[in-house]
């Protein structure tokens, strides 16, 4: 897939520029997308971010440095991007656990983060059903909630989002006004600088003044043409197995872009109590 070649290459880049300031808009360049939608492919496919993957693989080099050289350790946080010896070593020890003056003692475990590289694997038994849809804007209504881009995390974090709004009985409040869409699970405010999302669990605003018991928030999803992906079983699990698809498979293969706009799952579900049926993964694309 041509796709998995840009983005390697765009590792390449990564590589050959880890004593340099990068620019996310450069690297994106590289692999023929946009800034936004590298970082979101990139994120999606490693499990890490970007800045992460620069972060951790500097760390690796520079303590391999120290560790085979006579080089100061001043010296090597300037050389990996750091201006100050205290904000390196910080960062040093996070990941390794020691602090950089001590990689030179005697049997001392240090942390290994390898260069990234993407694979093809020819799977060929899970189909994909997805429709390409245009949609007006539209209001929703919901419960929202600060996340942080880590995509292990919010895996666990987001279903427990969703448990506590079951227990104050939100989601059955939900479920009673939901729209065509289903509940929502939507994802604002994307941003890879910061690090950090706002998520929503909600329904489309029902017509009319509702009470608002719970302290719920409006939002407008903007106009936009959305590819629309169908997935029936368990919830999350499946959910999140699709996810994993789109961005190993159809992104790649396809040619489209992520926009820099809310996305968000829909769930066709009986009842609250009932996590398997149908559910859609809305992403908004050109």
């Amino acid at each position: 897939m041509e796709g998995f070649k840009q983005i390697n290459n765009s590792i390449d880049y990564l590589e050959k520029n880890l004593c340099s300031n990068i620019k996310i808009e450069q690297v994106a360049k590289v692999a023929g997308v946009s800034k936004y939608h590298y970082q979101r492919m990139f994120h999606m496919l490693t499990g890490v971010t970007v800045a992460e993957y620069i972060r951790y693989r500097r760390l690796t080099l520079a303590a391999y440095e120290l560790l085979k050289s006579k080089s100061k350790v001043i010296d090597v946080a300037l050389k990996y991007g750091y201006s100050t010896p205290e904000s390196f070593s910080k960062a040093f020890q996070k990941l390794h656990g020691i602090s950089p003056s001590c990689v030179k003692d005697k049997e001392i475990a240090l942390q290994a983060y390898p260069r990234f590289f993407l694979q093809i694997q020819v799977k060929g038994n899970k189909k994909m059903k997805y429709t390409i849809k245009e949609k007006a804007p539209f209001t929703i209504v919901g419960k929202e909630m600060n996340a942080a881009i880590n995509m292990k995390e919010n895996f666990a974090l987001i279903p427990g989002f969703w448990d506590e709004c079951t227990r104050m009985g939100l989601c059955k409040k939900l479920f009673e006004i939901q729209g065509d869409l289903g509940l929502l699970g939507v994802c604002f405010d994307v941003d890879y600088e910061q690090e950090k999302l706002t998520y929503l669990s909600a329904v489309e605003k029902p017509e009319g003044k509702s009470d608002n018991e719970y302290n719920l928030v409006e939002k407008v999803i903007p106009a936009s043409t959305w590819a629309v992906f169908e997935v029936t079983g368990k919830m999350p699990e499946s959910i999140h197995q699709l996810w994993q698809h789109i961005f190993s498979e159809w992104f790649p293969d396809t040619g489209y872009q992520y926009v820099k706009k809310p996305d968000f799952e829909a769930y066709h579900l009986k009842s609250v109590k009932n996590l398997e049926g149908k559910a859609e993964i809305w992403i908004s694309i050109e």
